[in-house]
């Protein structure tokens, strides 16, 4: 397997991992965890929850521009895939990632604009090396 692909599932863990993060957050805030309507309480979340919950749809949506660019690279050009470059920008998307949830989770937002946007850049130039 391909560096892009190795980082994509990992990639693709971290809106669970975040999920789970958020669970011990309504445990704080609530006492529990409604599982019959847990979007309703997700919603009522504050503060560092409220961030983590917004991280982690912040990381699904990142997670489905990701696997567009490691695909279309697989299928477009797959001796590149197998590049230095394609490995380099897919570890340094991934690490953008885990930077986001982190600055997130610490509100510190020009820092996550930041590395959101070299994340995009990484996507991008996955999709041009295709």
């Amino acid at each position: 397997m391909t560096t892009p692909l190795w980082c994509l599932v990992f990639v693709a863990f971290l809106p669970y991992l975040l999920a789970f993060t958020s669970s011990y957050f309504k445990m704080q805030q609530f006492g529990k965890i409604d599982n019959k309507n847990p979007r309703q309480q997700t919603a009522r979340l504050e503060g560092i929850g409220a961030r983590v919950a917004a991280a982690q749809a912040n990381a699904w949506e990142a997670l489905a521009v990701f696997t567009v660019a490691v695909g279309v690279l697989h299928l477009a050009n797959p001796e590149a895939a197998r590049s230095g470059t394609a490995a380099n920008l897919a570890l340094a998307f991934l690490g953008m990632r885990v930077a986001h949830a982190i600055f997130y989770l610490a509100n510190i937002d020009l820092a996550r604009s930041l590395v959101f946007l070299i994340q995009m850049v990484c996507a991008v130039w996955l999709i041009a090396l295709a």
